[in-house]
């Protein structure tokens, strides 16, 4: 057991140090709320970067800051059979991490504190995430951290090692004389310079006779890199073993870990390892913000190409219920049905006697009309809908594919799980059945009001119609004409006249027009409701890009 003098008290945190805190915790809060919904090209690195910058503000600069005498990290990491359980345990002298031939060899990840520290790691996020072992045999002031294999072959136990060597004060890298010309240990240690993280490097089993020639490559490699300074240790190859290391050959990595953990030291060593995370940590906020980004520049090009993709639908949806039509088929039979010999709109429309039978006839037209009308109103949106897809698959637009999933989710989706956070929105497009039954109650109320703006003879006409069929007769019949039933038609024209016959009916039309456009229209509303989401604003990177330079000032 090694006897280390107990570690001074970390100095207050200054006023500097609590706005640091306070800006990497908003700069935390604001990645959390970065969503990017559409899938663009780079999607999955850019969530990744997100995921990534998450836990190394989780694991490492968070905790760092709000508990800066917490001890150092020291994540011992490399790739499979390197030797890292067995490096861990030869230092401490006992077992704490069991090492073995079948691959990968370390499964659980362990960390190894004195029992002193024990107290303030309880809160530090890597306590949840691996097995926790108390022992003398590290110094106070730092924890040792057996990772598992970086080229693992489980994805799982990959993605803990790079998490773990996100959240490290120091990384101590072992490779084998056979494998450190690999392209691995080389990537680590740059992403290590990158982000100025302190490092060490371990080379294990190398063969007594190649000590000198492969020190020599080894410092050069260093040098060609910028990791002169890189402190390296060598162990030479004993042969085949099991157990612990000869305490003689990891002697001078304990030596310098129990250096390492001196307060001074130690204290240095955060402190370096912090300044190059928020350094490494700047490009990723740029690289994200960019992300966001782009993400507002497809919203902009897709809400051009939704609107622009259902102009002409419209129109052709209006003009093709303004054209008539709506009354043919079942409108029409009815109607013939019901004006034909002895039918009870046979006779004069104005007539008192038989206004019962007739507003009954006209009630059952309304019906029929009504129907009508809906089905008209629904082919005017499935108009929209078809129209809008295609538009959007052949424009091929950056994003359009979460579009075109808005506009027709899979019916066992759940909204919630991928849609993006709801934004407001303007008042939808009334279904065509609702559309379709205001369309027709309307119409007795534009009867009225074309009687009570007209002059005497007008207002007596629409007078003698209203007393033959009644309010909601009357104005099914102007409807019907509206629809494109030249009988009706010619009948409200003689009841009332041609000019207010041209302007009831004709208002009427123009009416049902808009409403089959709107309904064309309406095959928007589900592309422009995820547009109009506030991760796709137009300020949407602003925050981030904020929090960047704040970052950037407080260096």
């Amino acid at each position: 057991m090694i006897s280390v003098p107990g570690v001074e008290a970390a100095p207050e945190r200054g006023p500097a140090d609590a706005t640091l805190l306070d800006a990497v915790a908003d700069l935390r809060r604001d990645v959390e709320a970065t969503r990017l919904p559409l899938p663009l090209p780079g999607l999955a690195t850019a969530q990744d970067l997100r995921r990534r910058l998450l836990e190394q503000l989780d694991d490492h600069l968070l905790p760092r800051l709000r508990e800066l005498s917490a001890p150092a990290v020291v994540v011992v990491a490399g790739s499979t059979g390197a030797g890292k359980s067995t490096l861990v345990n030869s230092l401490l002298r006992v077992e704490v991490s069991p090492a073995g031939v079948l691959r990968p060899t370390t499964r659980e990840p362990v960390l190894v504190h004195h029992p002193a520290d024990t107290e303030v790691l309880a809160a530090h996020p890597l306590v949840e995430i691996l097995r926790v072992v108390a022992s003398e045999a590290v110094p106070r002031g730092l924890v040792l951290v057996d990772a598992p294999d970086l080229d693992s072959l489980l994805e799982a136990n990959r993605a803990t090692a790079h998490r773990l060597l996100e959240a490290a004060d120091l990384w101590l890298f072992l490779t084998t004389a056979a494998r450190y010309g690999d392209a691995l240990p080389w990537d680590v240690l740059a992403r290590a310079a990158e982000r100025g993280t302190s490092i060490a490097m371990v080379l294990n089993r190398v063969p007594e006779d190649a000590l000198g020639p492969v020190r020599t490559d080894l410092l050069g490699r260093l040098r060609g890199r910028g990791l002169a300074a890189v402190p390296l240790f060598l162990i030479t190859d004993r042969g085949p073993h099991e157990g612990l290391l000869d305490e003689a050959a990891v002697a001078p990595v304990r030596r310098w870990l129990t250096m390492v953990a001196g307060a001074d030291r130690a204290r240095s060593v955060i402190q370096r390892t912090q300044r190059g995370t928020l350094k490494a940590l700047q490009p990723w906020v740029s690289e994200l913000a960019d992300a966001v980004q782009a993400q507002v520049d497809a919203r902009a090009g897709l809400v051009t190409a939704v609107e622009k993709a259902l102009t002409a639908p419209a129109d052709h949806s209006a003009e093709t219920l303004e054209g008539g039509g709506v009354a043919a088929g079942p409108v029409r039979a009815r109607w013939v049905g019901l004006a034909g010999a002895g039918g009870p709109l046979a006779g004069r429309l104005t007539a008192r006697r038989g206004r019962a039978r007739r507003a009954d006839a006209l009630t059952a037209l309304a019906d029929e009309l009504r129907t009508s009308v809906t089905v008209a109103l629904a082919n005017a949106r499935r108009h929209g809908d078809q129209a809008l897809v295609e538009a959007l698959r052949a424009g091929r637009l950056p994003g359009s594919a979460a579009v075109i999933a808005a506009l027709s989710p899979a019916p066992s989706a759940d909204p919630a799980a991928s849609a993006p956070a709801a934004a407001p929105a303007p008042a939808p497009a009334p279904a065509p059945a609702e559309s379709a039954a205001a369309w027709l109650a309307g119409a007795a109320g534009v009867v009225a009001a074309a009687r009570a703006a007209g002059d005497k003879a007008t207002e007596r006409a629409v007078g003698r119609l209203v007393r033959g069929l009644g309010d909601d007769g009357a104005g099914t019949l102007a409807a019907l004409a509206a629809a494109g039933l030249g009988a009706a038609d010619a009948a409200f024209t003689r009841a009332v006249g041609a000019k207010v016959s041209r302007d009831v009916v004709g208002g009427l039309r123009e009416d049902l027009a808009a409403r089959a456009a709107q309904q064309t229209r309406a095959a928007a509303e589900p592309a422009l409701a995820l547009l109009a989401s506030p991760d796709l604003a137009d300020d949407a990177a602003a925050t981030l890009r904020l929090r960047l330079a704040v970052l950037r000032g407080l260096r």
